[in-house]
């Protein structure tokens, strides 16, 4: 039963809360598949050569550090930054080759979903390793899941920010980004880690995770806004040209495209979520080049032959 309440434990608010960061971006919204991918990976992949690369860290500054006090002191803060912030940012740099995958936005959500999933994992273990007692078990289970696993979301998160940021700019650029990203990641986590190591500090360990959540939270609105922002504009020329009518270009860019009556609930979705991609395939093959500048171009020409297909039948 201990195990069976402890995956419970793990299991539903990390599902909550992943199913509440996909469905934030709601403009241009990632293919949950490609998401679930993201979360498992955080929760088994990134665990797994988690658990090797810190038991091999750790044996090597044993040779250095012999007090088991201090030992475990550095592999809290710096040790498991580290290696964790890079175990779990590996997929990401996967995910970041996806077509889809194309601005701060998507990489808020690939990236807080492995967070999320190695979080899962985590308060498991530590749930089941201690339920000594119900109310310290009790505990531990609010404690990881307000703070803890928020803190793996919200570190994975901005790396994955910063690679949807750097996208589409030179290799330099890209690898210069993911460096500061990652290294923000293991300072969060290190903050966190390290505060909360001492009772003295804790305090300061919540104030400074409570800070960084607010951050997240803006950067993400602020970068969903940006999502409008960019449907809004570039469905501009497309209303100019007559692909779509010009009292559909507000409608489009905004939560109204979710109500009925405004077009035929028959194509409503698929109209949406048509011109919704139209939107962002100008937008990366502005910003492209090579084969992937022809593979946008040549979906751009797919998406209005398309989308003219839908309208064509609520012409009089």
């Amino acid at each position: 039963m201990l195990i069976i309440f402890s995956a419970l434990a793990a299991i539903i608010p990390m599902t909550i809360y992943l199913i509440l960061i996909w469905r934030f971006d709601k403009y241009d919204r990632e293919p949950f598949g490609m998401v679930l991918a993201n979360y498992l990976w955080g929760a088994v992949g990134a665990i797994f050569l988690a658990l090797v690369g810190s038991i091999f860290l750790t044996t090597i500054i044993s040779f250095f550090v012999k007090d088991d006090k201090s030992l475990g002191l550095v592999g809290a803060v710096a040790v498991a930054p580290f290696v964790e912030e890079i175990t779990k940012g590996i997929f990401l740099l996967i995910t970041v080759g996806s077509r889809k995958f194309d601005n701060i936005t998507d990489g808020i959500v690939y990236g807080g979903a492995i967070g999320l999933g190695f979080g899962m994992t985590e308060n498991f273990l530590y749930f089941v390793g201690n339920a000594d007692n119900l109310g310290s078990w009790i505990a531990i289970i609010i404690i990881r899941t307000l703070f803890s696993a928020v803190m793996h979301c919200v570190s994975t998160a901005t790396l994955g920010a910063f690679l949807g940021y750097s996208k589409f700019m030179s290799k330099g650029k890209r690898i210069l980004f993911t460096l500061i990203g990652l290294a923000i990641a293991m300072f969060i986590h290190a903050g966190w880690n390290s505060s909360v190591s001492f009772q003295s500090t804790a305090p300061l360990g919540f104030l400074f995770l409570f800070i960084t959540v607010l951050i997240f939270i803006t950067v993400f609105v602020v970068s969903v806004a940006r999502e409008r922002k960019i449907i809004f504009n570039e469905l501009s020329e497309e209303a100019a040209n007559g692909i779509i009518p010009s009292t559909h270009l507000s409608i489009l860019s905004s939560s109204v495209r979710e109500l009925q009556g405004w077009v035929p609930e028959s194509i409503r979705k698929d109209y949406i979520k048509s011109a919704t991609t139209l939107a962002f395939r100008k937008m990366q093959a502005r910003n492209s080049n090579g084969g992937s500048k022809i593979y946008y171009e040549n979906d751009i020409d797919n998406y209005r032959r398309f989308i003219s297909f839908l309208l064509s039948g609520t012409k009089a």
